[in-house]
């Protein structure tokens, strides 16, 4: 079992930056790739980034690349997503998620889920 707690959500300018924590527990964390998605209202839930535990190899979307870097810290169990030169169209809920085996990008391999946390970018 994996349990999932995000934070670090909340209302910021066009431009500005966020920082998103995934603290995350249970027994084989480890052996789990960790990702971000997003949900905007009236939209399907999408791939932001995602991270292994064991290498670091990262994986973005494309509408994110060059702008969020994810990473984790392994001694605190958590993930974390730096969000700079926000935009309007990020305004979302961010959800933490973890896969055991998959494909990192398909919201439908994911196991575990965090509750999420809203991001919202003013213009």
């Amino acid at each position: 079992q994996v349990q999932l707690v995000e934070s670090g959500g909340g209302v910021v300018q066009a431009g500005g930056s966020l920082r998103l924590s995934c603290a995350a527990s249970g027994r084989t964390i480890f052996s789990y790739y960790m990702g971000w998605f997003r949900q905007a209202p009236g939209k399907e839930r999408e791939f932001v980034s995602a991270i292994t535990w064991a290498d670091q190899r990262t994986y973005y979307a494309n509408s994110v690349k060059g702008r969020f870097a994810i990473s984790r810290d392994n001694a605190k169990n958590t993930a974390y997503l730096q969000m700079n030169s926000l935009k309007p169209e990020d305004t979302a809920v961010y959800y933490c998620a973890a896969l055991r085996k998959g494909n990192v990008y398909h919201t439908q391999d994911y196991n575990y889920w965090g509750q999420g946390t809203q991001v919202t970018v003013s213009s």
